[in-house]
């Protein structure tokens, strides 16, 4: 234990420069020409917690939620955090009174909100000493679901942008070190998208790359192929000599469709609480497939190239009228 002394002459004292979330112990004792005093008591003192660093990258959002994830920024654990949250108007400017989310236990916490309205979220790690400062502030908007590609789940033949959006598979070999472990699927996930309701967001694609779009369960076998087993669902596209074909697969099984117009951007309707997963060729509106399943549990969106090329996500938009018929 390190003892620092400050000699002062007033009754009182500022003691500055202390680690933030940290217990000091505090005494005080008198001098004279005498001699110098007894201890007083001593008093525990917490000095109140940095504040929390919120990961961009690591929220998302839907019409009537976002999930918000932050590092503590402290070294030692704090008593728990506090999410306040204001709501915005189209400039900018506070709207609505501020609400706060108190006793949050842990790094992340679901956050219900109201549809098509924009808000400001800034976090304060607590402990017995008080809050700290405000989190730096994340813009949320529940116009639509937003979500990032997660770089960590990524098979080691993927780039990922650095917004997040941007998936991209090159035509080098993979590692010697590698090439003895089962990589089959090069595919990356999307974040969990852990509301009941409706969920929209569109990729873009072109007619050389052929890849899987879709979703599938946390607990899916990372080796297989996306639509492969009774936990996922996908679109695929395949280049033959002849054609592209398209598949719409789960559990290792397609309906025999053929789609004559090749989709550059394609729409992704989940419903949750509908049991259905939709497919659309967003440039024409067309309906493509509609998966029908009762989602057991929250799924992740999934992506995969199945060749050399490159696709991009483009979420937090509102989805067509026509993906509600």
């Amino acid at each position: 234990m390190l003892v620092c002394k400050v000699k002062v002459k007033e009754t009182h004292c500022r003691v500055t420069d202390l680690l933030p979330n940290a217990q000091y112990e505090l005494w005080v004792m008198a001098t004279n020409t005498t001699g110098i005093s007894p201890a007083s008591e001593k008093a525990l003192y917490m000095t109140v917690p940095s504040p929390p660093a919120i990961k961009e990258r690591g929220c998302s959002s839907c019409p009537e939620a976002a999930l918000i994830r932050w590092d503590s920024g402290n070294n030692n654990p704090v008593d728990s955090y506090t999410v306040e949250i204001t709501e915005m108007d189209t400039h900018g400017a506070q709207c609505g009174a501020a609400e706060a989310i108190v006793a949050v236990p842990s790094c992340q916490c679901l956050i219900q909100l109201q549809q098509d309205r924009r808000y400001m979220v800034t976090v304060r790690a607590v402990n017995i000493g008080g809050p700290s400062e405000k989190s730096h502030p994340l813009g949320v908007s529940t116009t639509g679901t937003l979500f990032h590609l997660l770089e960590d789940t990524a098979h080691p033949c993927l780039s990922i942008s650095e917004d997040g959006f941007t998936m991209f598979y090159g035509d080098e070999e993979l590692p010697l070190k590698l090439t003895s472990m089962c990589y089959r699927c090069v595919a990356v996930l999307g974040d969990l998208l852990p509301v009941r309701g409706q969920h929209y967001w569109e990729v873009a694609v072109d007619d050389y790359t052929e890849f899987r779009v879709g979703v599938a369960y946390e607990d899916t076998n990372r080796n297989a192929y996306l639509g492969a087993t009774n936990t996922s669902w996908c679109m695929r596209h395949i280049l033959t000599p002849t054609r592209h074909k398209y598949e719409f697969l789960h559990d290792g099984w397609s309906p025999d469709l053929r789609i004559t117009v090749n989709p550059m951007r394609i729409g992704v309707a989940l419903d949750y609480d509908g049991g259905t997963l939709s497919f659309y060729n967003v440039e024409l509106e067309q309906h493509l497939y509609t998966f029908h399943c009762c989602f057991q549990s929250y799924v992740h969106p999934c992506f995969a190239l199945d060749n050399p090329g490159g696709l991009t996500v483009h979420n937090g938009v509102e989805a067509p009228g026509y993906t509600r018929n």
